[in-house]
């Protein structure tokens, strides 16, 4: 049996805020195992961390907290305050910090927080990494009274390198400035960081959602929430909506006249446009197991093939590397362009969407009209354990049933999440109603053996 970190999950640790295994003692300690592990992995001394958080209440004290179990070791934190998870991936790599560490639960509301390791090549760690540093936290005591805080100071410099790198990636002779933006900021960390780009880039745009309270991250707001920033986009007339998450790693856009853009249509408005200029590796994309069929014939039709992985960015990544392609994504919104930067980020995918319009002069809409995505249904269910799905019959008798009607022209997925006690059931087919009542069929099942009371 492969042996799997217990701890982190697809994203990090993750849970609620004060409760394990985010309460104060074990986020020091989790401080602390971290650098008693970075002399294994970097093998270089002295070790320097670079540490950053988005704005939810707790996210300042467990960084603190953290910072305090890290230096205990010896090693020194750098501290950028509220930043995005890119920020602090894209910061680690090219200032040569032996890690990176993201405070943040990302798309979750304010209650949950998390803990994203970075290594030191700006990437989500390997599971072999996070073991080591799961056995490194056996070594540390249990049961400290009082855990100490150490105080931090955020490092202007460190924002505005990030700055730097965004606008640079805007080539001479682009015009951006006549572009008209809608901009959700999901009362997170973009709200510290898109405002002053747009100011760099001279993009007039409409902030909405920059004012994080501690509380309000992606509430009825961000990409969870986009309907709101469509809405604004079609009323202002702008050229283009774009909503992140919390921490900034996902965008979703809408079109000047308020149609949603997820994922999968970003990736084919991208693809044929960098497949035409010799810029597409591989002549292939990377999606996961939720990308659309309807994307597959799509880009198929192109010439492009596309290439699934289980649902996580560092899967897609993985497989990115393994294959030589540089361009990959999930219908969230994150997407990865890997010969910018090997982590997701939700602002530069915003530059190169900017640039795909203002170097094609076609809107958004007419890029991705010719992707007919198959009705697709998510449903979540709430789980006490995680057996394998398919083991149960009663829901294995169901997939079976889906398959078996739609063959080829439909796709089952029933999945856990990596970050929370939930059940996914994904269906999609060119039928509606085959897609509505299969999803009900299976989720009704699942609940009925796993769900909670």
């Amino acid at each position: 049996m492969k042996n799997t970190p217990h701890l982190f999950g697809t994203d990090g640790i993750r849970g609620v805020a004060g409760q394990y295994p985010l309460d104060r003692e074990m986020v020091h300690r989790l401080g602390r195992a971290l650098g008693l592990t970075l002399p294994q992995i970097v093998g270089r001394q002295p070790l320097e961390v670079i540490l950053g958080e988005d704005t939810r209440e707790s996210s300042a004290w467990i960084s603190r907290v953290f910072a305090a179990g890290l230096t205990s070791t010896g090693v020194k934190v750098d501290y950028a305050g509220v930043l995005t998870t890119p920020g602090v991936a894209f910061l680690t790599r090219h200032h040569g910090f032996a890690a990176g560490v993201m405070v943040s639960a990302s798309h979750n509301p304010y209650q949950d927080n998390g803990i994203k390791i970075i290594s030191n090549a700006g990437m989500k760690l390997s599971e072999s990494v996070e073991l080591k540093i799961e056995r490194a936290l056996k070594d540390v005591p249990a049961g400290v009274s009082a855990t100490p805080e150490l105080p931090l100071e955020p490092d202007a410099q460190l924002h505005d390198d990030y700055l730097q790198f965004l606008e640079s990636l805007v080539p001479a002779g682009v015009d951006l400035s006549r572009c008209r933006l809608v901009v959700d900021t999901a009362n997170g960390a973009a709200a510290r960081v898109v405002p002053s780009l747009m100011k760099r880039l001279g993009i007039k745009a409409q902030i909405l959602n920059a004012l994080p309270s501690g509380r309000n991250i992606n509430l009825h707001c961000g990409s969870l929430h986009p309907e709101t920033m469509a809405q604004e986009t079609q009323a202002a007339g702008a050229d283009l909506g774009v909503a992140f998450d919390g921490d900034a790693d996902r965008a979703i856009f809408a079109t000047h006249a308020g149609r949603l853009a997820d994922g999968d249509h970003i990736l084919f408005a991208l693809a044929p446009f960098l497949k035409r200029r010799g810029l597409l590796k591989g002549s292939a994309v990377v999606g996961t197991l939720m990308t659309n069929l309807g994307l597959e014939l799509a880009l198929a039709r192109e010439g492009i093939g596309l290439k699934r992985t289980p649902v996580g960015d560092k899967y897609v990544l993985a497989e990115m590397l393994n294959s030589g392609i540089n361009l990959g994504g999930e219908p969230s919104g994150h997407l990865i362009f890997l010969d910018l930067s090997p982590a997701g980020d939700g602002i530069i995918t915003l530059l190169q969407v900017l640039r795909l319009l203002a170097e094609t002069q076609r809107p958004l809409a007419e890029l991705v009209r010719d992707l007919k995505q198959f009705p697709q249904i998510i449903r979540n269910v709430r789980v006490r354990q995680k057996p394998r799905l398919e083991s149960i019959p009663e829901v294995a008798q169901a997939i079976a049933e889906f398959r078996r009607d739609c063959g080829e022209r439909g796709r089952v997925v029933v999945r856990y999440s990596g970050t929370e006690p939930l059940a996914r059931v994904m269906i999609e087919a060119e039928d509606e109603e085959v897609v509505e009542r299969y999803a009900a069929r299976i989720a009704q099942r699942i609940e009925a053996a796993l769900g909670t009371y």
